[in-house]
């Protein structure tokens, strides 16, 4: 399946519609997040029971190197996680061991348009490996 994404994630969206390549910093980081508990199977710590993770590890997860080391603040973090809500990309799990935390997980079309991401993340770094601009052997 291809997604043929309609406008730019990083401009206000039109409710229901697929963000397009590229994805924001923050929105790719919380994907990104968000992704990584729904590979492994097992919550990990700070997950809700049933899947999904919390607004403080999100944020953790992604000013850490292999979240992409975006500092995200809880305004752009849960404004985000409000507009990804309404564009069908994560949703609330609906487990929750305090009624002050909500969970989030992925949906398929998040993890088809991360996919994406991916993909054109994946063209760009063999581009410019191709281009001489990053060494082989290097890793990106």
């Amino acid at each position: 399946m291809r997604i043929y994404p309609l406008q730019m994630y990083i401009l206000p969206m039109a409710t229901g519609t697929a963000p397009a390549a590229p994805l924001s910093p923050a929105v790719f980081a919380i994907l990104l997040s968000l992704a990584e508990g729904e590979k492994t199977g097992s919550p990990p710590t700070g997950a809700g029971r049933w899947g999904g993770k919390h607004g403080y590890l999100i944020m953790k997860d992604a000013r850490a190197p292999q979240g992409g080391g975006v500092q995200l603040g809880p305004g752009t973090l849960y404004g985000s996680l409000d507009r990804m809500m309404r564009d069908g990309l994560v949703e609330e799990s609906g487990v929750s061991d305090d009624e002050r935390r909500r969970y989030y997980r992925l949906t398929n079309l998040g993890q088809s348009v991360l996919a994406v991401e991916l993909e054109r993340l994946d063209a760009a770094v063999s581009s410019a490996r191709s281009l001489g601009l990053i060494p082989n052997g290097v890793r990106s």
